[in-house]
C-alpha cells in the first residue's frame, strides 16, 4: 500500500508538470521508478502503459481549454509511435547493466536542458504561421524513439522545439504535444508488451501512475494558464538532474569525495536558477503592470 501511493503522488507530480510544461512525465516518473529499483525496461513500459490513460485525460483537458491543433496532433504523432515502437523494443533488448546508465544518461541530459531551456532562454513570439509538415514528422520520429528508449523524452524534445519556431501559440504547443502522446504512448506499451517476456510487469505500479496522473491533468491543463512556465521548468529540470546524477553516480561507484562535490555544485547551480528565473519573472510582470497603467489613460 505504502509503495502505491509514493507511486500515486508521483504520477500525480509527473503529470503536474507534464500537463503545465507539455513536457517530464516521462522523465519525472521514470526517474522515480528506476529510484524505487526497477529495471529500465520494466519502468519505462509502466510509464507509458499509465501514460495511454493520462494522455487522454490531459488531451480532452486541454481540448477543453481549446489548447490543442489537431493537424499538428496528427503530423507530429504518427511518426512519433513509429519511433517509439523501435524504441521500446531496442530498449527490452538490451541488459539491464547496460540499459540502466544509458537511460540515465537520457534522463540526465534532458533534465540539463530543460533546466536550461526555461531558465536562461524566453520565449518570443513570431508570427503565428504554424509549422510545417517538413519539420513535425522528423521531429516526431525522432522524439518517439528518444522517448520509449529514455523512458521518456517525448516533452523534453518536440515542445521546445516547437516553441523556439514562435510559429504556434505556446499553450496550442503544450496542448498538442500532451495530446499527441497518446499515440506515442500506445506504440511504445505495444512494444514493450510483445517484447518484455522475461520480465515481470507491476499493473499495481502502472495503476497508481495512472491514478496520480488522471487526477491531476485538469490541474495542469489550468496550471498552463496562470503559472509561468519558465518556474515550472527549472524546478523539475533540477529535481530530474539531481535524481539522475544519484543514479549514475551510484552505478559507476565514484571514491569520495566527488559524489559531495557534485551533489553540491548540482544544488548550487539549481538554487542560483531559480533565483534568477524568479527575478526575471518578477521583473517581466513589473515591466507588463508599467505598460498597462502608463496606456490606462489613454484607452480611457
Amino acid at each position: 500500500m505504502q509503495a502505491f501511493l509514493i507511486f500515486a503522488i508521483g504520477g500525480f507530480v509527473a503529470q503536474l508538470v507534464d500537463g503545465s510544461l507539455g513536457m517530464a512525465y516521462g522523465v519525472t516518473s521514470t526517474t522515480i521508478l528506476l529510484a524505487a529499483g526497477l529495471t529500465p525496461a520494466l519502468a519505462s513500459a509502466s510509464v507509458h502503459l499509465a501514460e495511454i490513460g493520462t494522455s487522454i485525460a490531459s488531451g480532452l483537458s486541454h481540448w477543453k481549454f481549446g489548447n490543442v491543433d489537431w493537424k499538428m496532433v496528427l503530423i507530429l504523432g504518427v511518426p512519433g509511435a513509429v519511433g517509439a515502437f523501435f524504441g521500446a523494443t531496442v530498449l527490452s533488448n538490451l541488459s539491464t547493466e547496460a540499459a540502466e546508465p544509458w537511460m540515465s544518461a537520457i534522463l540526465l541530459a534532458l533534465g540539463i536542458y530543460v533546466l536550461l531551456r526555461f531558465a536562461i532562454r524566453p520565449l518570443r513570439r513570431r508570427q503565428l504561421t504554424g509549422v510545417s509538415p517538413k519539420l513535425l514528422a522528423p521531429l516526431g520520429l525522432v522524439a518517439g524513439f528518444v522517448d520509449a528508449t529514455g523512458g521518456g523524452g517525448w516533452g523534453p524534445v518536440a515542445t521546445p522545439t516547437l516553441l523556439s519556431t514562435g510559429k504556434v501559440e505556446p499553450r496550442k504547443v503544450v496542448g498538442s504535444v500532451d495530446t499527441s502522446e497518446f499515440l506515442i504512448a500506445s506504440a511504445a506499451s505495444l512494444g514493450f508488451l510483445t517484447s518484455l517476456a522475461n520480465q515481470q510487469l507491476s499493473w499495481l505500479t502502472v495503476g497508481a501512475l495512472l491514478l496520480g496522473g488522471v487526477i491531476a491533468a485538469p490541474l495542469a491543463a489550468y496550471l498552463v494558464r496562470v503559472v509561468p512556465m519558465r518556474l515550472i521548468g527549472v524546478g523539475a529540470g533540477g529535481l530530474i538532474v539531481l535524481t539522475n546524477a544519484r543514479t549514475l553516480i551510484n552505478n559507476f561507484d565514484l571514491p569520495a569525495p566527488s559524489p559531495t562535490v557534485i551533489y553540491t555544485a548540482i544544488i548550487v547551480a539549481w538554487v542560483a536558477a531559480l533565483g534568477y528565473t524568479i527575478r526575471v519573472v518578477l521583473a517581466e510582470r513589473r515591466e507588463l503592470a508599467d505598460v498597462e497603467e502608463a496606456t490606462a489613460p489613454a484607452r480611457s
